[in-house]
């Protein structure tokens, strides 16, 4: 909801900044702050095909608001195509949009939790 701040702006939801890093394995990674990077395994996904990464964060609550986006510095061309938050929970998924050529390193997600 909504609420009028000062000189005329809006308030929406609150801004957690409570970050941390985590590094992932199988797929998953637990991290309880309402911010920050997971480093995922080093992963091979080929051209046109997509990666889930199961995040399990107590801050999170399936109304909330999830921003996230994705980094790597090896080949291919990640981009975050679904963010699902749930209880407990975040499920993101990211697909290589490059025409040939897999992806071949660790990928970096980055994300913030708007609280509803």
């Amino acid at each position: 909801m909504a609420t009028r701040g000062t000189k005329g702006r809006f308030n929406v939801g609150t801004l957690g900044l409570a970050g941390g890093t985590v590094t992932g394995a199988s797929n998953a990674a637990t991290l309880n702050a309402s911010s920050g990077k997971i480093t995922t395994e080093s992963v091979s996904t080929a051209a046109g095909a997509t990666y889930t990464e199961t995040l399990t964060n107590s801050f999170i609550a399936a109304a909330d608001i999830v921003m996230a986006s994705v980094t790597t510095t090896g080949t291919g061309e990640p981009v975050m195509t679904k963010v699902t938050p749930a209880a407990g929970s975040c499920v993101f998924i990211v697909r290589n949009n490059h025409a040939a050529t897999a992806f071949n390193a660790a990928l970096v997600i980055s994300f913030t939790v708007f609280k509803q």
